[in-house]
């Protein structure tokens, strides 16, 4: 590339200098300066958004972290759904598409809130109870019914780590562990058997006693727990 062509190229970076000199294009062809110029609009655009453009970040309040609720068995529609804010064990079946069969909750359970990560299971029990002598055959008797029932754990690990959840880390299991980026079996089995020799983690920061675990491999790997009570 000559000395011109050399010069008219730091001409773009100096708008001053090309309007001065505009013969300067003459030694470039018509596609030549069709890309040059199209080169300078980008780096200008560029720098107007690198310089100029500040995009509002969303304040606290506006930033309204979603409560996941995974919830199976007996419902309409079994999944994994988010709320907005915390939702009661009656609003989380209802998002399921409600119940299969019609059920009855008492009020307490029923305006019970969920956390962050929750499982509902609804299954249908057994149940047997005495019968009527009228319609027992030969006297007094019991007949078998169903019963619905709710269980409340928590998600899956796998799942949990899909949606940014922490996993108990008084509670993960050593398959668990090896799910985290990071954690190889080798260590993975490290945090177990330090968990059971102190009887449980006391806080998330502890696992800086786990040999295998220094500063640098902590900051990676702490956000991927909490304790629960």
């Amino acid at each position: 590339m000559g000395i011109r062509k050399l010069k008219f190229l730091y001409s773009l970076f100096n708008p001053e200098s090309t309007i001065r000199n505009p013969q300067s294009l003459k030694y470039f062809s018509l596609a030549q300066q069709k890309f040059l110029f199209a080169l300078a609009l980008i780096l200008l655009g560029s720098f107007y958004f690198r310089f100029y453009y500040q995009p509002l970040s969303p304040s606290s309040e506006e930033s309204v972290k979603e409560t996941v609720v995974e919830v199976l068995g007996e419902v309409q529609n079994p999944g994994v759904y988010l709320f907005q804010n915390p939702p009661t064990l009656k609003e989380a079946i209802e998002k399921a598409g409600g119940m299969k069969e019609i059920a009855h909750f008492d009020e307490t359970s029923s305006t019970e809130i969920l956390e962050t990560g929750t499982l509902l299971t609804i299954v249908k029990e057994p149940q047997n109870i005495a019968s009527s002598p009228t319609f027992a055959k030969g006297g007094r008797g019991r007949i078998k019914q169903e019963e619905i029932k709710v269980r409340i754990s928590r998600m899956e690990a796998n799942k949990l780590l899909v949606f940014s959840l922490p996993l108990d880390l008084n509670r993960v299991s050593k398959e668990d562990l090896c799910l985290i980026q990071g954690i190889g079996e080798s260590l993975a089995q490290e945090i177990i058997t330090y968990r059971e020799r102190s009887r449980g983690f006391r806080s998330v920061e502890e696992l800086k006693k786990v040999k295998g675990i220094g500063e640098k491999k902590y900051r990676s790997i702490k956000n991927f727990f909490a304790l629960r009570k």
